[in-house]
């Protein structure tokens, strides 16, 4: 039975069975068993324990292809039923709804090839002026703003909710993670994932709160789930609507 050296970062995808096709490996030296983490659009992220076989990773997948098929199943089907702001592919309209904030957005076409964005802070209006053809470079703009905009806007947050629960910090950025709203190392640095501006305010404050709570314990243990509670009695409910919190991010910003 053969086993991954140390230092293997993924399975190369022909040493995958034929069903495995498609999903991304991740060895994570944390991992204590295999996890498996289907995306905002459907994609397959499995986490596996430094040292697994491959034959052990097979027969764990097989144990969960039905769980891995009704799951993305349930997620096309809600993709099709969500709003239509979050449906467009070029917006007219941006719903940050963590800070209570609706942005409107023009595109004016011109003949040159050259897409910009020009920001209008007091009327919260974002201006788009390039060629029509330019789409998507025009959402990739979008996208940039938003990243900036999270970090205007995320940063100070955490830092009064860590202010008030007594739960330090050391470092924060700001990125577009596929699978995780945020995370925190044990060096304690906290990565945000910038589509949170587009969650519900509660929501991204429990993220918060989860995320702080990791600076003590780098676990999902007893005493973790302890502390949250402590810090946010009402976890439980938030936590649930989490899980599905992807249908309020836009398409147009991509993955």
């Amino acid at each position: 039975m053969s086993k991954l050296p140390p230092s293997t970062k993924s399975f190369a995808i022909d040493a995958i069975p034929k069903q495995c096709n498609g999903y991304h490996i991740r060895e994570s030296r944390r991992a204590k068993h295999v996890s498996i983490k289907i995306s905002t659009w459907g994609d397959v992220e499995v986490v596996v324990p430094q040292g697994i076989s491959i034959d052990r990773l097979t027969h764990i997948l097989e144990q969960r292809q039905d769980w891995i098929q009704a799951t993305k199943a349930r997620i096309q089907a809600e993709r099709q039923a969500i709003a239509h702001e979050t449906a467009a592919m070029q917006p007219t309209e941006i719903v940050l709804r963590a800070i209570g904030e609706s942005w409107t957005v023009s595109y004016d076409t011109t003949q040159h090839p050259q897409v910009t964005i020009d920001v209008d802070i007091k009327q919260h209006h974002l201006n788009i002026t390039g060629h029509r053809d330019q789409s998507a470079l025009s959402n990739k703009l979008l996208g940039q703003w938003v990243r900036d905009y999270a970090r205007y806007q995320l940063v100070p947050w955490l830092n009064d909710v860590s202010s008030s629960l007594q739960l330090p910090f050391n470092n924060v950025s700001i990125r577009r993670q596929k699978t995780r709203w945020a995370s925190c190392s044990s060096k304690h640095n906290i990565n945000l994932n910038d589509r949170l501006l587009f969650l519900p305010r509660d929501l991204v404050h429990y993220v918060f709160v989860h995320e702080l709570c990791h600076t003590i314990h780098l676990n999902h243990s007893k005493q973790f789930w302890a502390l949250v509670a402590q810090k946010d009695p009402h976890y439980p409910g938030l936590d649930k609507q989490l899980r599905t919190a992807w249908r309020y991010v836009p398409r147009w910003l991509g993955e």
